[in-house]
Order: C-alpha cells, then sequence, then structure tokens
C-alpha cells in the first residue's frame, strides 16, 4: 500500500458562490443553496480527476471552518474574542449573550450532501469544542453559568462527531488551531491544558474503534496569507497535542523552517498506533509545489517515523473563512497535485 493522503478541508469558493453568499436575502436561499451544491460537485470531481484517494467538499457551503454550527443562533453578539493575524489583520468571534447553547447546524448535513457526488470515501472536518468554548464571555451570562454552556457544549459536539460517524465518513478531523494560538496568548500553557481536558472529555465518550476515525488537525492559521501563531515553537505544542485520544493527527510542516527539529519530537512524543499525516503543500506560500518537493519533505519524515505510521496532507485549509480570497481555486488544485503527485513518488521511493 501507498502512503495514505488526505485533504485538510476547504478550498477556495468559485466566483459565482461567493456573488451568491454576498447578495441579499430578499434574492432567496434557493439561489445560494443552488450556488453551494454546484461548488460541492465541482470540487470533488476535480479532487477525484486528480486522483484523490479521499475527498472533502471543500467546505463549500461553511461560513467557515469555525462558526458552522451557530449560523442563525439566535443571543449572539458580534464582539467576542479577537484572533489576530501576523499581517495586522484580525477575525473575531461572536460572543455568547444567552443560554442554552445548541448547534444550529450539524456538519453530517455537509458530509451527506458531498456523499451525493463522491465515489471515494468522505472526509468531514469539525471544528473542535475547544474553539467553541471561546464564545462563552469572561463575565458569565446572568442564569447560565460557564458550566451549564460546557454541558451543553460537549453534548452537542458529541452529537456532531457521531452523526459524521454514523453517516459513513472515512475520518472525522477536529480543527483545533485553537492550541497553538493559546500558548501565545498563554505562554504558561494552562489554558492549553484546558483545551486538552475538554477536547478529551467528549472524545472519551466514543470508543477506541471510533476513536480510529476521529483525528487531530493543527496548524498556526492560516487566512489570507497570513498565520497567527507560526512563531509558537512546536515543542511547547506536540507533546500536550498528542495527549488528544485520537487516532490520526494532521500536522502543518511545510512551513516550519526547521522540520527535522519538528519530527524529532514528534518521534519522542508520538502516540501508540497513531498516524501523523504530515504537511506537504503550505496554503499560505503562492508558489506551487513541485512533486519532488513534496516527494522530499516525506523522505525527510520517513527518517524520523516509520512509514506506517506515517500520512500526507495540505499544511492547512486553503480558504477556512469563506471570504478569503488569497488564494485561487486554481492554485489550490495544482497544490494538491502536487501533494498526490510527490507522496506517489515517495511511496516508491519507500518500497511501498
Amino acid at each position: 500500500m501507498s502512503l495514505p493522503t488526505e485533504p485538510i478541508g476547504s478550498i477556495p469558493r468559485p466566483a459565482a458562490l461567493l456573488a451568491a453568499a454576498a447578495s441579499e436575502p430578499a434574492d432567496g436561499a434557493s439561489a445560494l443553496a443552488e450556488e453551494q451544491e454546484q461548488a460541492v460537485r465541482d470540487t470533488i470531481r476535480r479532487l477525484e480527476d486528480l486522483g484523490s484517494p479521499v475527498v472533502t467538499d471543500g467546505e463549500q457551503a461553511k461560513p467557515s471552518f469555525a462558526t458552522y454550527p451557530i449560523a442563525g443562533l439566535d443571543g449572539l453578539a458580534p464582539d467576542g474574542v479577537v484572533i489576530p493575524f501576523a499581517d495586522g489583520h484580525q477575525r473575531q468571534l461572536p460572543r455568547l449573550t444567552a443560554g442554552p447553547f445548541r448547534y444550529q447546524v450539524h456538519a453530517e448535513r455537509y458530509l451527506r450532501a458531498a456523499q451525493r457526488h463522491a465515489s471515494v470515501p468522505v472526509k468531514q472536518a469539525v471544528i473542535a469544542p475547544s474553539a467553541l468554548s471561546l464564545l462563552y464571555p469572561a463575565d458569565g451570562i446572568e442564569g447560565y453559568p460557564r458550566e451549564a454552556f460546557l454541558a451543553d457544549l460537549a453534548d452537542q459536539a458529541e452529537a456532531d462527531i457521531r452523526g459524521c460517524l454514523e453517516a459513513g465518513a472515512h475520518v472525522v478531523q477536529l480543527d483545533f488551531t485553537e492550541g497553538r494560538l493559546s500558548l501565545k496568548l498563554d505562554p504558561s500553557g494552562g489554558v492549553l491544558d484546558d483545551f486538552i481536558a475538554f477536547n478529551n472529555s467528549v472524545l472519551e465518550r466514543f470508543t477506541e474503534a471510533e476513536r480510529a476515525r476521529i483525528g487531530v488537525h493543527t496548524c498556526p492559521g492560516g487566512d489570507q496569507d497570513s498565520t497567527h501563531s507560526l512563531d509558537i515553537d512546536y515543542a511547547d505544542l506536540l507533546p500536550k497535542l498528542f495527549r488528544l485520544k485520537a487516532g490520526n493527527f494532521y500536522l502543518q510542516l511545510a512551513s516550519e523552517p526547521d522540520p527535522d527539529k519538528v519530527l524529532a519530537v514528534v518521534a519522542e512524543h508520538l502516540p501508540a498506533g497513531a498516524r501523523i499525516f504530515v504537511g506537504v503543500t503550505d496554503p499560505v506560500d503562492p508558489r506551487v509545489e513541485t512533486a519532488e518537493e513534496v516527494r522530499d519533505r516525506v523522505l525527510t519524515a520517513a527518517r524520523h517515523l516509520p512509514a506506517d505510521r506515517l500520512g500526507t496532507c495540505d499544511d492547512c485549509g486553503f480558504a477556512p473563512f469563506a471570504d478569503d480570497i488569497s488564494t485561487s481555486r486554481e492554485t489550490a488544485f495544482a497544490k494538491i497535485q502536487a501533494r498526490l503527485e510527490g507522496t506517489a513518488l515517495a511511496s516508491a521511493a519507500l518500497g511501498l
């Protein structure tokens, strides 16, 4: 068997979909839904045409990788946690103002829509519950204590993951970009410890066989060709990250200045039975990698990790926020093609 390779999630949306999303609600939801379905169909077709053994819907119907569960939720104010990026721009989460907390959309809906168009296994990305825990304000909500919110959030996150597993997802990937960011906001690691413990409180609800189909993706953010925490040393994150009770870990690596240093930490803390998918293409870099560059990145990883515990992925989604047009759709597919071809070259070089 060759090395497994998977996309992370988002693909830049077509211009027609972006235009439909920007239209006034009076123009009708049906036009938007039609463009979303067309974009999902086209995304899956192009991934399959490239020979991708696993596909995603490219998050074409999500407003963002983080906020899809709360789209349309009452009891939100716009002035929540601010996420600063290195180039000076910011993203801001909403702030919860009332309970009880309930997902408005579960990822199973996106998965089933994608499966209608796919002839190969479909992977589904979901937001890690730790990210949504940031919705709760520091000064609390009258009549809805934080403990009640976290209990509701854990139940909703479990349902989000379980629904995808039961619908036949190849794997369910928790997006955990806030892990590395937390070390920038709190260098003591206390916030990261809380994130890990909370995510594990959800993951522990699944059997060992189910957790083998659950993965965790980490990266330093990727939005408008910028990052929010690339300056945080992986050595401070990975030992704690690998405490998460998941079967797969998807690690941004192509954009790391010293991949051998990172891989040595990975090798030291590699969880028993887990597979490591290393990032071999950088969505933030506009230059398209060659297949040979990808091959060499994989072979570097194989010097540290056993081949039967190794896979490849992109560093991050190509447009985690729907309005991010910094990377073109064509560039994203060209990078994916390089990943697929380079992984095949590495597999051959390793005798797989």
